[in-house]
């Protein structure tokens, strides 16, 4: 895992610690099942909702290419290419030749796609924001003193 060395921490997680990972997964959860039923309910996919949100999202820009994709989505290649393949399908998103790289394929809303991106992301943050004093990482510093 990135950024992880689980051999160097010998001593033992407290009670509290477990107590805190699980409230915070807890959450992570609630707000991940309510996406998977709100983005069923508009007729989409969360992944389809996913790589739309990742499209808009793109710093600095209104596109990404398949390969920034499948980083953003964590997802294999031919995967997010079968998954843009079935957005295309139901006209939310088009590919174009990128005009700077041939070999590359830039991918974008369409006007419909972007109509579905808007409700979903208005739901996602109303639930986000009904969520707030919920959804606590935990204290990491308290986390790590007891492991040291």
């Amino acid at each position: 895992m990135k950024g992880v060395d689980t051999t160097t921490h010998s001593k033992r997680l407290s009670k509290a610690n477990y107590e805190q990972l699980a409230q915070f997964r807890y959450q992570l959860r609630r707000f991940l099942r309510f996406s998977e039923d709100v983005t069923r309910q508009q007729g989409l996919t969360m992944l389809q909702y996913l790589l739309m949100l990742q499209i808009k999202g793109f710093p600095g820009r209104e596109w990404a290419t398949v390969g920034e994709l499948a980083e953003r989505l964590q997802a294999k290649h031919h995967g997010v290419v079968s998954l843009i393949s079935r957005c295309e399908h139901m006209g939310l998103v088009k590919r174009d030749a990128s005009t700077s790289d041939k070999r590359c394929v830039e991918v974008r809303l369409t006007g419909k796609g972007m109509q579905y991106l808007e409700r979903l992301a208005r739901l996602h943050r109303a639930e986000l924001q009904s969520m707030q004093g919920d959804f606590i990482l935990p204290d990491w510093a308290v986390f790590t003193s007891k492991l040291e």
